[in-house]
């Protein structure tokens, strides 16, 4: 048992512990206006569906601590046949929530399979550029196959339509790919091309989704409508001040800023905790970010490495573009604040990969006391790069 327990990285697990206790305090807090205004149910009514998520998450997290990260490699194939599948069932099937067809429901519960692509798509790309780190110079053959399923991922999404998904897929992709060693003269190619799939897509939006960038950077232009939601968040984050109000004694999440308790989270944060608050929920954050990167450059498994490098790069990304959109940097997508925001899917993912990441970092240590078992693959990820 001590031998079992010994290797694990307690500093995440107590960050994770720490951001998703908190997270629950605030959902609790900033939700309590919502259930008894706008729904009708008990003021616990999403606290309690979030603690039933968490203690799962807790169960999927505890699996995939002890699961030998090297069996998802194997099982790459059906994991990534199994996601499609799901993607294309939530188009035929799916639930249309918030304009966008995004939710699969068995029974009272909903899921967004979407959510769970992002640990797919890094399984698949570590596994997959771990394999070809002596093809990584050939652009053709090395670099460009796997990304088509990426693409048919990407494209899924984007149908649903779930733009902020669809952008932290990119990134994830992007993060493992500059990670496994590829040409700086094909990062700029792809890039490039990045670039121009952007503009596509930007010029087919609904007159709906374009108005989200109205509401991100020009919010006082229509403050009643377009940017109601950001304006309102506005003088919720300048409510807090330093200090904040106190906890429970926000007067933004009684009826002014829409679904306090998800994607605006933060906004609460600030009002009830104020810059000490939200510091605090950052740095855990960052610490996390941190944490897993150093966890990949310390790994001299390609495939472990780059997996590490996906899970942090995905966490980091999707808090930038929560508080992007919060202060109004990026346009309002509805991505949730890791380990924060309500939401049993994002919650799920989110416990599930650091799961993974905790396991890798064990195996770092235990490789590090038997120097001998080390894989002897060369590392031609970040840490080669650096």
């Amino acid at each position: 048992m001590k031998k079992a327990v010994r290797p694990y990285d307690y500093s995440l697990l107590v960050a994770v512990l720490l951001l998703c206790s908190s997270g629950l305090v605030m959902i609790y807090s900033a939700s309590i206006g919502v259930t008894i205004n706008k729904y009708d149910y008990s003021s616990s009514f999403f606290f309690t569906r979030q603690l039933i998520f968490l203690i799962a998450g807790l169960l999927f997290m505890y699996f995939t601590m002890r699961f030998n990260v090297q069996i998802y490699k194997k099982m790459m194939l059906p994991i990534v046949l199994v996601s499609i599948g799901v993607l294309v069932a939530v188009l035929i099937f799916g639930r249309e929530v918030n304009n966008a067809k995004s939710w699969l429901y068995i029974g009272p519960v909903g899921i967004q399979p979407a959510e769970f692509i992002k640990l797919t798509l890094a399984i698949y790309l570590a596994a997959i550029y771990s394999k070809k780190q002596g093809k990584m110079h050939d652009f053709k053959k090395g670099v460009i196959p796997p990304l088509s399923i990426f693409a048919i991922m990407f494209i899924l999404i984007i149908l649903q339509p779930d733009l902020g998904t669809a952008l932290i897929v990119a990134g994830v992709a992007g993060i493992i790919l500059f990670c496994s060693g590829i040409k700086f003269k094909h990062i700029f190619s792809m890039a490039a091309l990045a670039g121009i799939v952007g503009l596509g897509i930007y010029f087919q939006l609904s007159e709906e989704q374009l108005s989200r960038f109205d509401a991100a950077y020009a919010p006082f232009k229509n403050p009643a409508g377009d940017g109601y939601q950001l304006v309102n968040g506005y003088i919720s984050i300048a409510a807090g001040g330093i200090t904040g109000s106190g906890l429970g004694q926000s007067i933004q999440k009684y009826g002014f800023l829409p679904e306090p308790h998800t994607d605006f989270i933060i906004a609460i944060i600030a009002e009830e905790l104020g810059f000490i608050g939200v510091f605090l929920i950052i740095a855990l954050l960052g610490y996390i970010v941190l944490r897993g990167f150093w966890i990949g450059m310390q790994s001299d498994d390609t495939y472990t490495s780059l997996l590490a490098f996906g899970i942090s790069g995905m966490i980091g990304i999707q808090t930038v573009v929560n508080l992007g959109a919060a202060v109004g940097l990026l346009p309002i997508t509805g991505v949730p604040l890791p380990f924060i925001s309500y939401g049993g899917s994002s919650l799920l993912l989110f416990l599930t990969s650091m799961g993974i990441l905790i396991n890798i970092s064990a195996k770092v240590k235990l490789n590090k006391k038997v120097p001998e078992k080390q894989p002897s693959v060369k590392n031609k990820s970040l840490k080669a790069i650096l």
